[in-house]
């Protein structure tokens, strides 16, 4: 692997149980980090855990709901007792508890939405800041969407979450990176994860949406977790601050 092996290093991945943050979660393994899986689901986790130890690496399962600061801490408690150190963070976990029309949404799904997104990430970022902050060369990936940087019509409060991810990711890199710590985020663009799924198994659904990304086809998990590993490993050693899209092009145009 050289400048992509991650052997010695520990991951916290958010939103592991499936989609992308379990693909993220096998592929850091793959690449050689233990990693703590951080989920609702225990059974789920379960699962990702046994594929995570056929690979050779260590894993927790951690059940856990994000936006819960108090769980949160607790996980990362259990993380760092578990692994004996973190220096990898993945915020995956999001979703969008509310679409439609931005004046039809009631504060509620607002504030529902914000704290899934944006809440969650803050939640480990603060938990884990002491633990980061004492390893020189730890890393930061907190997964945005193109919704966030384009405008998609009835995604008013998931695009404005998503947004606010990339500002976080901004201002921790500002902030963390005398002390080596990197923050970076990955904004993927149409991708085949469960969250999705009615709409890349629809025949019709499909085929509009990759016409509207220049590569004409949607993005695997598997796609969006390589770019983790490359920005958890030492070849991304001089990249801070940066949110790179894995589109197909559909943020280019």
């Amino acid at each position: 692997m050289g400048m992509f092996d991650l052997d010695g290093r520990s991951a916290f991945v958010t939103g592991a149980s499936r989609g992308i943050g379990k693909a993220t979660a096998l592929a850091l393994a793959a690449a050689g980090a233990d990693v703590a899986l951080v989920a609702r689901s225990a059974d789920a986790l379960d699962v990702v855990a046994d594929e995570v130890k056929a690979l050779g690496r260590r894993a927790l399962v951690l059940p856990c709901d994000v936006t819960d600061a108090e769980a949160v801490a607790a996980a990362v408690r259990a993380a760092v007792d578990g692994l004996g150190h973190v220096d990898t963070v993945v915020n995956n976990a999001g979703g969008v508890p509310a679409a439609g029309p931005a004046v039809g949404l009631d504060p509620a799904a607002w504030e529902a939405t914000w704290r899934l997104n944006v809440d969650s990430a803050v939640n480990v970022c603060r938990s884990l800041a002491t633990e980061l902050l004492s390893r020189n060369g730890a890393s930061v990936i907190n997964m945005t969407s193109v919704a966030g940087m384009l405008g998609v019509p009835f995604l008013a409060a998931y695009g404005t979450a998503k947004g606010g991810i990339v500002a976080l990711t901004r201002s921790l890199a500002a902030e963390w990176a005398a002390v080596g710590v990197r923050v970076n985020a990955i904004c993927p663009g149409p991708v085949c994860t469960d969250l999705n799924r009615p709409f890349w198994e629809h025949p019709a659904a499909r085929e509009q949406t990759a016409a509207i990304v220049p590569m004409r086809r949607w993005g695997q998990p598997e796609e969006v977790a390589a770019v983790a590993v490359f920005l958890a490993s030492p070849a991304a050693s001089y990249i801070t601050g940066q949110v790179l899209a894995v589109d197909g092009g559909q943020s280019a145009v």
